[in-house]
């Protein structure tokens, strides 16, 4: 019984994960609920998990649903100043080469391969190698 459940969450988790992990949330939301999963339920449990918390992951964005707050107040404390950009401002938006500073995320956040900066008086997640927005934080 045990077997014809386990072999198929195995693959949608094998084909689903590599899919969503491109977003570090996603990755940490697949550990903690596979840890999770198998605390609660054994392997079986930690199949179900890894893939239902690689979702919860995405949804949370790069920073998480629980870092986000924090991170938001971190960066209104250091008051960087802000770049004014007039194109439409949204996730995948890319900044200019000019003009912009970008600071690093603390490592208290897990966040790696990312910078911060402030778009529009408003904390956005940029990637530096493209200068893309990957992450507005409200």
């Amino acid at each position: 019984m045990q077997t014809k459940f386990f072999v198929p969450m195995m693959l949608l988790a094998t084909l689903t994960l590599p899919m969503a992990a491109q977003a570090q949330g996603t990755v940490r939301g697949a550990q903690e609920g596979a840890a999770q999963g198998g605390r609660d339920a054994g392997p079986v449990g930690a199949v179900v998990g890894g893939t239902l918390g690689a979702v919860a992951g995405t949804v949370g964005g790069i920073l998480g649903v629980e870092e986000r707050p924090r991170f938001r107040e971190y960066v209104i404390r250091e008051r960087q100043p802000s770049y004014r950009y007039s194109d439409d401002f949204r996730v995948g938006a890319v900044l200019p080469e000019a003009g912009v500073t970008y600071y690093e995320v603390p490592a208290e956040y897990h966040v790696t391969g990312y910078r911060y900066t402030y778009v529009n008086d408003r904390p956005v997640l940029v990637d530096p190698r493209t200068r893309r927005i990957v992450e507005i934080i409200e």
